[in-house]
């Protein structure tokens, strides 16, 4: 090969040149997988082998765009810029070996893929078609553009216009179609459940638990042993309870507020103690790990932990007796965290109050003999978040929207979520809790113990000065004048967040500010976390629902030894491989949640066909300008073609469309009046036009 290092040989041409023997040729294919692995030479299509050539390849993610060109992004320099002849047979989100091509100074990297190192996705989701010669399977994401061919023995049984599950068998050519096999029917695209069921495949998030998860969860007695109630910090006289939503099924965690002789305040923040009942290990570890989070689609919510422990053993249940694990904080009348205890304790929640219920407590419009307690907590809560926004801490209004359903999983109602002061007082103690936690590992054991201590850390880093450059523009296109930062700091996001709340095309440009920052992600290397101004910041209260936060209990039980030293701390490096993973999970999580949100949102604007709405211009591409309803946090296209008096040049500096006759511009945050044209549930696509 190095002597011929442009060309591609197959096995059997390998064979015949080095004289191997029929006995021995599955010995020599075995060799040249195993040399392929270890990156000694390249796989390509059609099972052809090359020598490598390091220098003039990288190894990413490949991001598909709609219209069919994609980039791969690698860690170690720009993105590669792929179009859709150089695809192979590639697949959006696949993990991909590519060849850079050459190219002049001052030009984006442009090259061709040439392994799949690993697939993104074993199954895909699609319509089952019967045509006059085969069957074939359309794939629901419009990222994928080649049809599926199915053999008929391998239909399973499905119908025609049913949607299915489909896997890949053999794909040999970028110019071919796919083959492939139905393992799963779902069902009509218009039956009940049938469109949330179809997002769970695509993301391929598991739908039921391994027997054996579910056996030894089943397995854990619902009695608390005596020796362990003995052995922790029994709080069960102390008041507790919970704030959660109305629907809410698990509660990992309880707060309470005690006064004390000083006049300070004593909160507590009690988490259930999952690590308790999911062994490191374990058949529900193992999981729980790979499922990495709980995910929460409109419909349903696919949970990280069996129904035993998530619902029942784990759930900080009214009157019940619970294992925590609290963080026990002494605090002034003005916010100051002056000492605090982490603690394993037994807790019994007094109340199950609802987040609307606790506002109606705290704006005195409901009796409860909680009221003191939530009043004081309010009113803590408040001097909380006037001393994190000093600082610089970025407090976004929510961007959520909240669907309501009918019985048949129809979309009746789409409004944006109201986030109450009981949410805010809720999430301010959740903070502390999480703040205190990791500052206790990063700084007090570091500096006890005179080393690093492995811990995973929530982390949120520095935006790049090319993505605050954008945003600056994109404001000023809006008619926002701000000024690129001198410094980049948490308070110049709360500035500009500031200013953007106060347009009208707030939600467009408080999503522009989101987009420009890093996305938080878990490490073991600590950067603190640039959106809330904090320097140390770990994921610690809901262990029910996210792995890391389980991690983070199992640390800090084993970091609570006396006989802890700096020779047995954790192996750093696995911990970085979990954190990783939670990472991944966790976008495909928010993927996964916002598709099956998008999905309602479409199917809800069915009913309003030629129905007209306000709308704000909210992005504009050189085929056409994107219009936002805010009040549905839904936008969509007017195309270009439909825009009949003019003809529409688009100058994407000035981000607007102007008419090349009559001088009509489309600018951002324009308002307009738009006539729903078309919607399409599949592809998850509302069109506009002018009304």
């Amino acid at each position: 090969m190095e002597s011929d290092p442009l060309r591609l040989f197959k096995a059997k041409d390998i064979a015949r040149k080095l004289g191997v023997s029929q006995s021995d040729y599955q010995n020599l294919r075995a060799s040249l997988r195993s040399l392929a692995r270890e990156r000694q030479i390249l796989r390509h299509p059609k099972n052809q082998f090359g020598i490598a050539h390091k220098a003039a390849e990288a190894v990413g993610q490949l991001r598909v765009n709609s219209q069919g060109y994609g980039f791969v992004n690698r860690e170690d320099g720009e993105d590669i810029f792929i179009s859709q002849k150089n695809m192979g047979v590639a697949l959006h989100k696949d993990t991909v070996r590519v060849r850079l091509f050459a190219t002049s100074e001052g030009k984006s990297a442009e090259g061709q893929i040439i392994e799949v190192v690993e697939r993104a996705r074993s199954k895909i989701v699609g319509v089952f078609r019967r045509g006059r010669r085969h069957c074939f399977v359309v794939p629901d994401d419009i990222k994928l553009h080649l049809d599926i061919i199915i053999d008929n023995a391998d239909t399973a049984g499905a119908l025609d216009g049913q949607k299915v599950v489909v896997e890949i068998d053999v794909w040999e050519h970028e110019h071919l179609n796919p083959t492939g096999r139905v393992v799963e029917v779902l069902g009509f695209p218009d039956s009940p459940g049938v469109d949330v069921l179809s997002i769970l495949h695509s993301f391929e998030l598991p739908n039921t638990f391994p027997h054996n998860v579910l056996a030894e969860a089943e397995s854990i007695p619902n009695q608390i042993p005596i020796v362990e109630v003995s052995r922790r910090l029994d709080l069960r006289d102390l008041t507790t309870f919970t704030i959660d939503p109305t629907d809410a099924k698990d509660f990992d965690d309880a707060v309470s507020l005690e006064k004390l002789s000083d006049g300070r305040y004593r909160l507590g923040v009690h988490i259930a103690d999952v690590s308790y009942y999911a062994q490191a290990g374990s058949s529900i570890d193992q999981e729980a790990a790979e499922r990495g989070t709980s995910v929460y689609l409109v419909d349903r919510v696919v949970p990280m932990l069996p129904e035993k422990l998530s619902n029942e053993l784990c759930s900080l249940r009214e009157e019940e007796d619970k294992l925590c694990f609290s963080a026990l904080m002494e605090i002034t009348t003005e916010g100051d965290l002056i000492s605090y205890e982490i603690r394993e304790t037994i807790i019994n929640s007094n109340k199950r109050l609802t987040y609307e219920e606790a506002q109606q407590i705290i704006k005195g419009k409901l009796k409860s003999p909680l009221a003191p307690i939530l009043q004081k907590m309010y009113r803590l809560s408040k001097k909380l978040i006037d001393k994190r926004q000093k600082r610089g801490s970025i407090d976004f209004d929510t961007l959520e929207l909240e669907v309501e359903l009918d019985d048949q999983g129809a979309p009746v109602k789409l409004k944006r979520r109201e986030r109450l002061d009981s949410h805010r007082l809720i999430e301010e103690f959740m903070l502390l809790a999480n703040q205190t936690v990791a500052r206790h590992v990063g700084v007090i054991l570091a500096q006890k113990l005179q080393t690093t201590v492995p811990f995973v850390y929530r982390i949120h880093e520095k935006p790049d000065a090319v993505a605050i450059a954008e945003l600056v523009q994109l404001a000023g296109a809006f008619g926002v004048q701000v000024k690129p930062p001198k410094r980049i700091t948490p308070k110049y996001f709360q500035s500009l967040s500031a200013q953007f709340q106060q347009h009208p095309s707030a939600t467009v440009l408080e999503s522009a500010l989101l987009r420009a920052m890093a996305k938080a992600r878990y490490s073991t290397e600590n950067a603190g976390h640039f959106g809330l101004a904090f320097k140390h910041y770990t994921h610690f209260t809901s262990p029910i629902r996210r792995y890391p936060d389980l991690l983070v209990h199992r640390l800090l039980k084993r970091y609570s030894d006396d006989g802890l030293s700096a020779s047995t701390l954790p192996d750093l490096k696995s911990l970085e491989v979990a954190s990783k993973k939670s990472s991944d999970r966790e976008i495909r999580a928010q993927e996964a949640e916002r598709a099956s949100i998008k999905m309602k949102q479409v199917e809800y604007m069915e009913r309003h066909l030629g129905d007209e709405f306000q709308g704000i211009i909210s992005r504009i591409v050189p085929f056409g300008i994107f219009v936002e309803l805010p009040e549905f946090l839904l936008d969509g296209l007017v195309h270009i073609s439909d825009l009949v008096d003019d003809y529409y040049l688009f100058d994407e500096k000035r981000y607007s469309l102007k008419g090349q006759y009559r001088g009509k511009v489309y600018r951002l945050g324009d308002v307009l009046k738009v006539k729903v044209s078309r919607v399409s549930r599949n592809e998850r696509l509302v069109d506009f036009v002018l009304a």
